[in-house]
């Protein structure tokens, strides 16, 4: 086994063990994190009804507002609660997605709450 298929394996299994503690609902959605090499990628999601409810990237955002990948996640996080906002979602369900709850992570964690969307930044910080 080489040595990516390994590293993605083992993400997979953090991810798995996170997501069987983590459940979101129509009212505490779930806050998906998935972090490319370049890109972040935001969802909420309503596991109940199995539906994306609000989705962002960085890709969405303007050139000029993205000097490095972590402020991108901070941007990215904040048009999430945005866009949460107008849905009427106030609360959420942090899922970190297998990944560390440092650097871009837990940049899209601050960049919520500045928008508005309350929960606790390192509930599965610990899992």
């Amino acid at each position: 086994m080489n040595k990516d298929r390994k590293k993605i394996d083992k993400r997979t299994a953090r991810r798995k063990r996170t997501r069987a503690k983590i459940f979101g609902t129509s009212e505490r959605p779930r806050l998906s994190v998935f972090r490319s090499e370049r890109h972040i990628f935001l969802q909420l999601v309503d596991d109940e009804k199995k539906q994306t409810l609000v989705g962002a990237s960085d890709l969405k955002l303007p050139k000029t507002k993205r000097p490095t990948k972590t402020k991108a996640a901070f941007e990215a996080g904040r048009e999430l609660a945005k866009l949460a906002k107008e849905k009427k979602i106030k609360k959420a369900v942090f899922d970190r997605g297998g990944y560390l709850f440092h650097g871009r992570v837990k940049a899209v964690a601050e960049g919520a709450l500045a928008g508005g969307i309350e929960f606790k930044a390192n509930d599965s910080s610990k899992i």
